[in-house]
């Protein structure tokens, strides 16, 4: 009778664990449409932003602007952008193996490397084996652009003080609910990608100048890089959760369906002994 007591508590804690896995579930798919709306409006502006940035500074020298500049010093910020929560697969462990990779493969490239991390997650896995120069915890609750456009001025503010020679960012990209792409991006220093000539020169009248331009965009574009960034990284971590709760409650009702079924066995034998017990005691006075 113990024994079926215990199946039974046993039983009755999956289905609690169940209940509170489908609510998990529920919950993220109603943050991961309202985040999935967020990530496509971004995306558009970013991509625009960044195409006539780099028409932009293909027609300038590449020292035009101090954030385009590229130094030799060897030292080097790694942005980790992971969450404040668990309870969502892989998500977070991966991201963070995947920044130790790269710090692994360009380890002789760089004389210093040091971390930012944006998310709980991340810091506290990483924070034992480099050098974390700064954590922004707790912001994904109430993301906004300004809180990147923040984050971005401490980067921007690092690298014109030459405290790091290169910036680069880490993240999830969000793809679908069930796929999530680990996107590593260099921010700084901002260097035009090498298109093929356009074929029908278009000349533009810029005011008040090309130079004035730049220095007015790039900044901007660090903020938007990074706000997408995150972004993409709230609904990649919203579809990741929603996917493992998934999975998780599927997995309970299997262990429900086999702990019933032991369950069942167990008391079937229960009566049956009894049964046997009862004839047993029954014959013996007859006898």
């Amino acid at each position: 009778m113990a024994n079926l007591k215990s199946i039974k508590k046993r039983i009755v804690s999956v289905k609690n664990t169940r209940q509170i896995t489908k609510a998990m579930k529920m919950v993220s798919a109603a943050k991961l449409r309202r985040a999935q709306e967020n990530v496509v409006a971004a995306r558009p502006y970013a991509a625009k932003l960044a195409e006539v940035l780099e028409r932009l500074a293909r027609q300038q020298e590449a020292d035009a602007s101090p954030l385009m500049v590229k130094r030799d010093g060897g030292r080097m910020l790694l942005m980790v952008v992971t969450s404040d929560r668990g309870l969502c697969g892989g998500f977070n462990a991966n991201l963070c193996k995947a920044a130790e990779r790269f710090l692994k493969e360009r380890k002789g490239d760089f004389s210093e490397v040091s971390l930012m991390t944006i998310g709980r997650k991340g810091y506290e896995f990483l924070r034992s084996r480099h050098k974390v120069r700064k954590n922004h915890g707790n912001i994904f609750s109430t993301l906004s652009y300004q809180t990147a456009a923040l984050i971005a001025g401490e980067v921007i503010e690092g690298y014109l003080a030459e405290e790091y020679d290169e910036v680069y960012i880490i993240y999830n990209a969000f793809k679908s609910v069930m796929s999530q792409d680990i996107t590593l991006e260099q921010l700084l220093p901002v260097v035009p990608k090498q298109g093929a000539e356009e074929e029908v020169q278009t000349q533009y009248i810029y005011e008040p100048s090309k130079g004035a331009l730049l220095d007015e965009l790039l900044p901007k574009h660090i903020d938007v890089q990074i706000f997408k960034a995150l972004l993409e990284s709230v609904a990649s971590e919203h579809g990741a959760r929603m996917t493992a709760m998934d999975s998780a409650s599927k997995n309970a009702t299997e262990m429900i369906g086999k702990l019933t079924l032991i369950y069942n066995r167990a008391r079937q034998a229960a009566i049956t002994t009894e049964l046997m017990e009862i004839i047993s005691g029954a014959e013996s006075i007859k006898g």
